[in-house]
């Protein structure tokens, strides 16, 4: 499962919205056409809809591993949704899809998903409880089963050292992260995904605040041209950029409620 371990240990693990299937599948699917290594022009949602369109690829047990391939040679890459409350997926047991985890399958690598794909099943089926997915609460301890879930899945020391170094690298970050409120404040970590081509994706835990932010007209040049921008009482802070191939980039965020009166913007 190395592919879905390099996922993690690269931050494509995204909390999903609630019950909707299309826009998880979109969600995931642009995640990996910002990867760099993914060629240009990549239709990673067509082929994933495509796909799920002859046969569910639910594989039990709160999982779901849709998938796309490649007409030329690459990586396998994966990024992985949760979903809290679970989306239906047509699943072989009936029960709603938690974890979806979608792969770009290059020529090349048809052999290397097919193997990462009956390691994950493999490891669903020696579950004792199946209720284990349904009891996740949060994004952190969805990540850290899924690490535990590759770890006893490993056939050799090195997913486990690495599932150890990603959690090593969790609570590191945790610790250095400003508290959520302080003084009043609410704050809440933002990513956008965007492109020319491509209608702004954006990525966090307040469903409003994510409503609100994919209905702003121009919303990734707004937070260019001033830095930040007002909405719903939300102030979105700009706090860097990263450009990748076919023209998008993703944005890294802060939202914060209840901040002091700062100079009248327009509210959107």
């Amino acid at each position: 499962m190395n592919s879905l371990l390099e996922a993690l240990q690269e931050g494509r693990m995204v909390e999903l919205p609630d019950g909707n299937k299309d826009q998880a599948l979109t969600i995931l699917a642009n995640l990996i056409e910002a990867i760099p290594s993914v060629p240009a022009g990549t239709d990673m949602t067509g082929a994933v809809m495509t796909r799920e369109g002859s046969g569910s690829t639910a594989l039990g047990k709160a999982w779901a591993c849709p998938h796309a391939r490649l007409g030329n040679e690459g990586d396998l890459v994966c990024a992985v949704g949760w979903s809290p409350s679970g989306i239906e997926y047509g699943a072989p047991d009936g029960r709603p899809v938690r974890i979806v985890a979608m792969y770009l399958v290059p020529l090349n690598q048809k052999n290397a998903f097919l193997r990462e794909v009956s390691g994950v099943a493999k490891v669903l089926q020696a579950q004792p409880d199946d209720t284990m997915w349904a009891n996740i609460r949060d994004l952190t301890q969805a990540r850290n089963a899924l690490l535990d879930m590759i770890t006893a899945g490993g056939e050799s020391a090195v997913p486990e050292a690495r599932a150890r170094m990603i959690r090593l690298e969790t609570r590191r970050a945790a610790v250095e992260m400003p508290a959520v409120a302080v003084a009043g404040l609410t704050v809440q970590a933002v990513t956008i995904i965007a492109g020319s081509a491509l209608k702004p994706v954006v990525l966090s835990q307040h469903q409003d605040l994510t409503a609100r932010l994919e209905a702003v007209a121009d919303l990734t040049g707004l937070l260019a041209r001033n830095g930040f921008l007002d909405v719903g009482g939300w102030r979105i802070l700009s706090r860097g950029t990263t450009p990748y191939a076919a023209d998008r980039v993703m944005l890294d965020c802060l939202a914060v409620k209840g901040a002091p009166e700062r100079p009248a913007t327009p509210q959107v």
